[in-house]
């Protein structure tokens, strides 16, 4: 295939994404605004007035940037591994992969297709955010850059997820067991230095943390973490994950029969 067969297979499964989540967006993005409305009032609100400040921030401003990723998070991937995954199940993938189509491109479509949809939820989710407080933006590049990575991230771990999976069940068991987890003790709604020593440490081995602190420093200018170092653990999943996901479609793993 050539550039501009390349662009024209790659803008079609973009599209066939974006139109998908779109559709039914009553379901797809219409929640994430309602659920993080809730954390608004709950944890900003009701918990914040009696936490008071962090690092001299309201608690409410501190716990904004978490929540906006969260949400970024948790759409990125769900897209990406209910698409992939019914794709699988009705036989698409295959005739992608026995087409002049090559699998960076399948790839780098199905991830699109769940960035597309973390920014949505993402914008969504800063506008319920305003009603709540005012919002600043501390830096707008590191801001842009931590988003689009981390919605890259969790695109790809979605389509790993949907390539392994046998079920519909089996798509639920790394969100439920393993995202969630790690979302929760990211430091959404804490700093790491209000842990004792032994719970510091073992946060710092959650990649998560390193990616809402980004984020955070992004907003607010205010950080637990390097952000270089942030940066490096980011980019450094982002590329073994793609080229993970390129080798499972290469070798056809829990597609080809």
């Amino acid at each position: 295939m050539n550039m501009e067969q390349q662009a024209v297979a790659f803008n079609a499964i973009l599209t066939k994404e974006v139109l998908r989540f779109a559709r039914i967006w009553v379901q797809t993005i219409l929640p994430a605004g309602i659920t993080m409305a809730l954390y608004f009032v709950i944890f900003g609100n009701l918990i914040g007035s009696r936490i008071g400040t962090i690092s001299g921030i309201s608690y409410i401003d501190y716990i904004v940037p978490g929540i906006i990723l969260m949400a970024v998070i948790n759409n990125a991937y769900a897209n990406v591994v209910s698409s992939f995954y019914s794709a699988k199940f009705q036989k698409h993938v295959e005739e992608m992969l026995v087409s002049p189509m090559p699998n960076y491109l399948i790839v780098l479509g199905f991830m699109a297709g769940g960035m597309a949809r973390g920014f949505a939820v993402g914008v969504v989710v800063v506008g319920v955010a305003m009603f709540f407080t005012d919002l600043s933006v501390h830096s707008v590049p590191v801001s842009i850059a931590v988003v689009i990575l981390t919605s890259m991230l969790f695109s790809l771990a979605g389509l790993i997820n949907a390539v392994f999976a046998n079920s519909f069940d089996d798509i639920s068991i790394i969100p439920t067991f393993v995202l969630t987890p790690l979302t929760y003790l990211g430091g959404v709604f804490y700093s790491i230095d209000m842990l004792p020593d032994f719970w510091r440490a073992v946060s710092l081995a959650n990649p998560i943390l390193y990616m809402v602190n980004a984020f955070r420093y992004g907003m607010l200018g205010e950080t637990d973490t390097s952000l270089l170092l942030a940066f490096g653990i980011i980019i450094l999943f982002v590329v073994a994950l793609f080229l993970v996901a390129l080798q499972l479609l290469r070798k056809g793993v829990g597609i080809r029969t």
